[in-house]
């Protein structure tokens, strides 16, 4: 297997959802997987959690991966895969991973805020402001 990087980088906010993107070509996961990525999130996490979503453009496939926060400190998560042609056609897909190597950057992140701003500080806002820096990994 030949290591190339990826791209990893915050896409937006909304409401109580960040959103990040990882593209294993270009800067960013085409619009397509993105905009899905955040339809399957507001079809899953349940009404007034707060989470985040991984739209990963990745060499075999598009992968939208949504997690949420439930129970105070626990990550949960549905993952969705498209076709490499269609990055808009995602449907949930059931495996034993957890996750890859650079999804995992943005994970230790989100689990890092989540436990400085809302368990230490009970902070939420500030929880929303932050977000990952781009990185190239």
């Amino acid at each position: 297997m030949t290591y190339e990087p990826r791209r990893v980088r915050f896409l937006e906010r909304d409401g109580r959802l960040k959103h990040y993107g990882i593209a294993a070509r270009g800067d960013a996961p085409r619009p397509e997987l993105a905009a899905a990525t955040r339809r399957a999130a507001e079809a899953v996490v349940p009404d007034g959690a707060y989470g985040f979503t991984i739209a990963h453009d990745a060499s075999a496939a598009g992968l939208g991966l949504v997690y949420w926060w439930a129970e105070e400190n626990e990550v949960h998560v549905r993952h969705f895969a498209a076709p490499l042609g269609d990055p808009g056609a995602l449907e949930p897909y059931e495996h034993t991973g957890m996750a890859c190597v650079w999804e995992l950057e943005v994970i230790d992140f989100e689990r890092r805020a989540w436990l400085d701003d809302v368990l230490k500080r009970g902070d939420e806002a500030a929880y929303l402001e932050r977000a990952l820096e781009p990185a190239e990994l």
